[in-house]
């Protein structure tokens, strides 16, 4: 046997060797027996869709699934019947553990009006694609409100109240429609506001025009301005004397222009007037 077919022969030795030893091993893995360890775990209520503010739960809209017991859902449910009929104080995602927090108490019933805090009101106002900042005042946003007041001759602008929150803005239907970060079409937007500051927007919805300008949540630094008057806006008037236009330069080697010749007098009428004088008749002109 020469070298070559000793080391050939080596190899599939080899080969054969590994294959035995690889299926051995599989035969002792998959004949030990099964070893399950036990998690502690405890039945908690979520969401089983997507649940708007001021949603009345229903048994179709909730769902028990099973949570680790080491890391517990505090105010969560371990059943439906609890939460069966009472109303959402804040919007809740899929698969989200609805907590007391997130719950109306059982007598306030649904709709917005749990959702208001004590001490603060609810008032909508009445927008379009401008004043709404093109559908851009989405529930959660923060807003200032702006006022136009036009006088006889010097109207006023100025934010009369800052840093509310929009509770509501277009109908429910809008709302499930729109997606995160989507305009939604509204005519009117709710708010969250004090009763000093309902008063002020309202009565700034009698008198003038307002609108909603749009913030960023993380600024809470409330807008303290003085207004801008119309005359302010404007500026002072210009009083500088207009000048003339100059008359254009003529070129080198050009000619001269000819001043137009002042139009002729008109020629005075002669008129002949016929005289006798002692039996003569004699004609006589008139200038």
């Amino acid at each position: 046997m020469n070298r070559r077919n000793r080391t050939l022969l080596v190899l599939l030795l080899a080969a054969g060797l590994a294959g035995l030893a690889t299926y051995g091993v599989f035969r002792i893995v998959k004949n030990m027996p099964e070893r399950q360890v036990e998690v502690a775990s405890k039945y908690v209520a979520v969401a089983a869709v997507n649940l708007p503010l001021g949603t009345r739960l229903s048994k179709d809209q909730i769902k028990v699934v099973g949570w680790p017991a080491a890391a517990p859902v505090e105010g969560s449910f371990d059943n439906v019947d609890a939460i069966v009929g009472r109303g959402l104080v804040q919007p809740v995602a899929a698969n989200e553990p609805l907590t007391e927090t997130k719950l109306a108490p059982k007598e306030a019933g649904a709709g917005l009006s749990p959702s208001i805090p004590p001490g603060m009101r609810a008032l909508s106002v009445k927008v379009n694609d401008v004043i709404g900042v093109a559908g851009f005042t989405v529930p959660g946003a923060r807003v200032d409100v702006v006022v136009v007041v036009k006088e006889q001759n010097n109207s006023m602008a100025r934010a009369v109240v800052s840093n509310l929150q929009v509770l509501t803005a277009g109908t429910k239907y809008d709302i499930e429609q729109a997606k995160d970060g989507e305009p939604i079409p509204s005519s009117v937007v709710t708010l969250l506001v004090t009763p000093d500051q309902a008063e002020r927007i309202t009565l700034a919805q009698s008198e003038g025009q307002i609108t909603l300008v749009l913030r960023n949540p993380l600024d809470v630094v409330p807008t303290e301005t003085a207004g801008v008057r119309l005359a302010a806006l404007m500026g002072p008037a210009s009083t500088a004397p207009i000048e003339k236009p100059a008359a254009p330069k003529r070129k080198a080697g050009a000619p001269k222009p000819v001043a137009a010749a002042p139009p002729a007098a008109p020629a005075k009428q002669v008129y002949s007037v016929e005289a006798i004088r002692a039996g003569k008749r004699t004609q006589e002109d008139l200038k």
